[in-house]
């Protein structure tokens, strides 16, 4: 096996948004790859500790990230780019939220961009970094590109989950992954998800609706039309590995979903 790979991860996305957005996009989806609306995410369900679980396949309680403040590992285990970069495969990242610059380390990516969504605002960044990944993509083809848009996010802090704000959020998110997934070629699989849900203004809790994720993946390797077994975030980067041609880290505790 050996595709190419996008990851598209939309901060606080839930996934009983999806429907309340009407975006034509998800039905789509739904129907030319596999996916799950039951997912699960890592306590605590905060942003940067969900990240570092999906790059490194460990809960928190491993990696040791338990906030939004990162630091250094004390028994280091290689994230998702530190083992493609091992395998001679290269890795870009485009984000919108500065703590992601630690999900990955110095030397392990081929490309980073970060524009700041606090200055420039959330709906511009989105919108420019979905243009930037899908030109650098068109350019350089890299084996593996993360996108993260953390518009919807910010909208659920300032506003509400499922506030009619919220849900305009979560449609324009997927208008921007519409508009890269059509750019970029058949060799690349494309996987959408969150990294966590929300309640109120707020998440980090073990409630289902801070826990609870959405999950699809459009590849050749996977039944179109089929829902995913069970799936946590931790799966992730075994199956994006997989996906690649480069075998899982043998600290990683995730499970290939394909």
């Amino acid at each position: 096996m050996s595709e190419k790979v996008l990851l598209i991860l939309v901060d606080g996305m839930r996934p009983d948004a999806l429907e309340s957005s009407g975006h034509p996009c998800i039905e789509k989806w739904k129907a030319v790859g596999s996916h799950t609306l039951s997912a699960t995410t890592v306590m605590p369900s905060i942003t940067l500790p969900c990240h570092m679980s999906l790059f490194h396949s460990v809960p928190p309680q491993r990696h040791g990230i338990m906030e939004n403040v990162y630091t250094p590992q004390v028994r280091p285990i290689a994230g998702l780019c530190e083992q493609l970069h091992g395998h001679g495969k290269s890795s870009a990242m485009f984000y919108n939220w500065e703590q992601l610059r630690d999900v990955s380390r110095p030397g392990s990516l081929s490309h980073s961009c970060f524009l700041n969504g606090y200055k420039h605002s959330f709906e511009t960044t989105n919108d420019e970094l979905t243009d930037r990944a899908s030109q650098y993509i068109q350019e350089h083809s890299p084996d593996f590109v993360f996108l993260y848009l953390g518009l919807v996010d910010e909208i659920g802090h300032r506003h509400g989950w499922m506030s009619e704000a919220y849900i305009e959020s979560v449609y324009d998110s997927w208008s921007s992954i519409e508009r890269i997934a059509n750019a970029v070629s058949e060799e690349y699989a494309v996987i959408v998800t969150a990294d966590h849900g929300g309640h109120e203004r707020t998440h980090g809790t073990s409630m289902a609706e801070d826990m609870t994720i959405p999950l699809f993946i459009r590849s050749s390797a996977v039944a179109q039309g089929e829902e995913l077994g069970q799936a946590n975030i931790i799966d992730l980067a075994p199956t994006i590995a997989k996906l690649i041609g480069v075998p899982a880290n043998p600290d990683w505790e995730g499970r290939c979903l394909l």
